[in-house]
């Protein structure tokens, strides 16, 4: 059993980054029975043991099986089944109370007959709402009434009645229709948007079978451990490998859900996607159709996996999304984008170069900007002995000799969006930078701490440096911020990071359980932990910046931090390195002068507005049913947007007039963020010569 945890640990998985659970991924011959009951394979009793053992014995948390486990899982699996608490009765959880510590016993044993029995009980509580939401739909909602939806119903006790159960549904259906109404649809549109809405949910339900449900019973242990350890089904373990070798044909974008809704979690650099512009991290996509001419469907309330299948397809076919973007209510109409797919090329995920020409304190800056999109490296072409293959470093590397042609005063690392990818390139990268010393320490589940050192004692470039980051720059991205902010090296700016500290090896099963004529899954183990070179850990905390812009999002409610059961921030010993330099003596002076600049900054002011305006609408947490509340809420939230546009649009004017005569790309002159850096690091400059 070693030998499956001693694998490489160059490639920092950061594909589930964002909590996407690999739960059933159903083929097309499912068959659909509305009374089949499922039960468990001969074979997942094995399969259920041997996951039960190398977790045990080999995660990095060391998690004993016992009965307060058992009742995590037990939580977690009706959970994952009904998160909104909108299908099973209190009754049905309290009948199986009685097996509330005996989880870890069904798990040691393989004894799987109790989790797949919950399943059916919920298959046949669907069966009894899609009934409900069909009757209710034949009389048109009285929308003149003052009633309230509640969305987010995780935190409720279970309705206790079928009576209550039906009441809820009444006002979710309710707000779902005044939604389509508010949107342009009349009552018989919405009606019959709405039951088709369901009957697909019930639909994909109906065909789960024993593989699927074996996987939702797995994860929910699983993810006792930690939030990127996961048992793969045979299914989605191929899913999995291909976007493993980044030829995924799609959109190019993760996805995870939350409260009914499929959200964009982040946008994979160079894919179609990110090239139409079109879609953003943290837009809802409410609606899916194949090719130019076909019909949207709603996907509204689907699994993530199933709206994923949907939205993936091969390369070259068209997919139309209707999406709420981001910083949309959920009141305003559906906005319909067009993407051709395509593969996501390695070429495409290139780190990309621009002059940004700053003007501060009367004296003229140039400054070098270098987009790090990913840290991605050629691994076949290294490994095959290619002399230039495709790497981070190499790019970057050329960048900087380009800049110290063109004489930049400074230069930015912007690591916005960027999620991670190789380890081997944050620890390579990071030695242009320095001249040489330690980078990052991995401590590994027997406590063994390896110090990955700077395998180059040149460096490219030692002039004043800045690195952007926000709360989607995760792992890789953190390994370099972290590395520059500890060594003195450059000022780091932006929001706090991901946090995501942990390293996961993959286990293909098929190698350990030889089950006849059977192919499985594999499971995706979180086994070491990334440290800082001056002890602490990136994991949970992330990267904090050494001046912090305005972000709409908080710890408690994205990044690793707001993951159940993600592991805790700690510290080991410091490594030994010499720091670069200590820019800690002019923070406070920069910060003085930051805060000066954007107090009457109207662009500055633009932005707050939005992410106010972001936070309020995240927070809500009941939504008036009276059409004439909502249809005012609707255009005071449209009539503060185009407000923002049109002040947007005329500060922009000025700006391309004022530098058409400098190298600046319009890009940036839109980006308040990148600008704003450019001053600070300026301002760097400035203060180090005086």
């Amino acid at each position: 059993m070693k030998s499956l945890i001693a694998l490489s640990l160059i490639f920092i998985w950061t594909g589930n980054l964002y909590a996407q659970n690999p739960d059933a991924v159903l083929s097309k011959d499912h068959k659909i029975d509305s009374s089949k009951v499922i039960l468990p394979h001969e074979s997942y009793k094995r399969i259920n043991q041997v996951i039960t053992q190398i977790f045990s014995n080999y995660h990095y948390r060391k998690q004993p099986i016992n009965d307060s486990l058992s009742s995590v899982i037990f939580d977690d699996y009706f959970k994952t089944l009904d998160n909104n608490k909108l299908y099973f009765l209190a009754s049905d959880v309290e009948s199986f109370a009685k097996y509330h510590d005996q989880f870890d016993n069904f798990l040691l044993e393989g004894k799987l007959e109790i989790p797949f029995k919950i399943f059916n009980i919920f298959k046949q509580r669907v069966n009894e709402r899609i009934q409900f939401v069909i009757k209710i739909l034949k009389t048109e909602f009285d929308f003149s009434v003052n009633e309230y939806y509640v969305p987010d119903r995780t935190n409720s006790p279970w309705a206790k009645t079928e009576d209550e159960l039906n009441e809820l549904w009444r006002l979710r259906l309710k707000n779902d229709a005044l939604n389509l109404i508010i949107s342009g649809k009349d009552w018989k549109g919405s009606a019959e948007i709405l039951a088709k809405r369901y009957q697909n949910f019930h639909k994909i339900i109906l065909q789960y079978e024993a593989e699927d449900v074996f996987s939702l019973f797995m994860n929910s242990y699983t993810r006792t451990y930690d939030p990127h350890s996961d048992y793969f089904s045979p299914a989605a373990s191929t899913n999995f490998n291909i976007a493993m070798k980044l030829s995924l044909e799609g959109i190019g974008a993760t996805l995870r859900s939350e409260n009914d809704y499929t959200i964009v979690a982040s946008i994979v650099p160079g894919g179609p996607a990110h090239k139409s512009g079109l879609l953003k991290e943290e837009d809802k996509i409410v609606g899916v159709a194949q090719g130019d001419n076909g019909e949207f469907v709603d996907i509204i309330g689907w699994r993530l996996d199933d709206a994923i299948q949907l939205i993936r397809g091969k390369k070259g076919t068209v997919v139309r999304l209707k999406i709420i973007k981001a910083k949309d209510n959920l009141n305003s109409p559906p906005k319909e984008i067009r993407i051709i797919r395509d593969e996501v090329k390695l070429e495409e995920q290139a780190a990309k170069s621009e002059i940004l020409n700053i003007q501060e304190n009367g004296s003229n800056f140039k400054i070098g900007v270098v987009k790090i999109p990913s840290f991605y490296i050629d691994f076949e072409a290294q490994r095959t002995g290619k002399q230039n293959f495709k790497s981070t470093t190499r790019d970057v590397k050329e960048i900087l000799e380009k800049f110290k042609q063109e004489k930049v005063d400074g230069v930015i690392i912007d690591l916005r969006n960027n999620g991670g990818g190789s380890l081997q390139e944050a620890i390579t990268l990071t030695g242009l930078l320095i001249k040489q010393g330690p980078v990052v320490q991995v401590k590994s589940t027997n406590n063994i701490i390896e110090i990955n050192q700077d395998p180059d004692p040149s460096i490219t470039y030692d002039g004043p440096l800045a690195v952007m980051i926000n709360r989607f720059s995760a792992s890789a991205s953190e390994i370099f911020s972290a590395a520059i902010q500890d060594y003195g090296r450059g000022i780091v700016l932006g929001e706090n990071t991901f946090g995501k500290g942990t390293v996961q090896n993959l286990i293909d099963l098929n190698r350990t359980i030889p089950v006849k004529d059977k192919t499985l899954g594999q499971i995706k183990l979180t086994v070491a932990k990334f440290y800082r070179i001056s002890g602490g850990s990136t994991q949970n905390r992330g990267v904090k910046p050494d001046i912090e812009y305005p972000s709409p999002y908080s710890h408690e409610d994205f990044g690793e931090s707001s993951m159940p059961a993600a592991l805790p921030w700690d510290q080991i010993q410091p490594a030994n390195y010499s720091k670069f330099g200590d820019l800690s003596k002019f923070i406070d002076r920069l910060k003085k002068k930051h805060d000066e600049r954007i107090k009457n900054d109207p662009e500055f002011q633009i932005v707050m507005d939005e992410i106010n305006e972001f936070i309020y609408n995240r927070d809500k947490k009941e939504f008036s049913l009276n059409e004439k509340v909502r249809r005012e809420e609707r255009d005071l939230a449209e009539s503060r947007k185009k407000k923002r546009d049109e002040e947007r649009a005329k500060l922009s004017s000025i700006k391309v007039k004022e530098k058409s005569e400098v190298q600046t790309q319009t890009s940036s002159i839109s980006d308040y963020e990148l600008r704003e850096t450019g001053k600070i690091l300026a301002d760097l400059i400035l203060a180090k010569v005086g």
